[in-house]
């Protein structure tokens, strides 16, 4: 079994394109590229699987279509848009420290905040944007001397907000 620990994620999985499975791939790294890998992994119900690369061809710097092993149609593609795409440490060199990136904690929980859902490195300071438990949708700096502890097993982050940041 693959554990969450021994992986990052470089990804999501978007819609289908065209009838033969393949899929838009939307991705934060392309260490698969770099690495020649033949695998990805995928995010289903909790458990991490890997997926043999058929084929992909870049689209853009953050897209490409790729097409899987064993996914052959469009109606099976369509199963796995929104999927989240991870990549095993061990295929870099397992040079773990290196390869974490901001973008590798959407998914995490903050603690007593919510949910990364996405991240934003397009303004001079990184922002997480975050989704809380009533759907509201904040934006906290990540700011590393905030944090005070990350959980990678249970993909969770603890940190130590200012007084009065959410009231902004």
């Amino acid at each position: 079994m693959i554990d969450i620990k021994d992986v990052f994620r470089i990804g999501v999985l978007g819609k289908t394109h065209g009838v033969n499975g393949e899929m838009n791939f939307t991705f934060e790294d392309d260490v698969f590229d770099r690495v020649n890998a033949d695998y990805i992994i995928l995010m289903l119900d909790g458990i991490l699987v890997p997926f043999f690369i058929e084929e992909y061809r870049f689209r853009s710097d953050e897209r490409a279509l790729i097409k899987l092993e064993g996914i052959d149609s469009a109606e099976r593609a369509r199963e796995f848009v929104g999927t989240e795409v991870f990549f095993p440490y061990a295929l870099t060199d397992g040079q773990r420290e290196e390869m974490l990136r901001w973008t590798n904690f959407i998914g995490y929980m903050i603690e007593d905040v919510g949910h990364i859902d996405s991240v934003d490195e397009t303004t001079e300071n990184v922002l997480f944007e975050v989704k809380r438990k009533d759907n509201t949708k904040i934006l906290i700096p990540a700011v590393e001397e905030w944090i005070q502890d990350i959980n990678h097993e249970e993909r969770k982050i603890i940190m130590t907000v200012p007084k009065g940041l959410f009231e902004i």
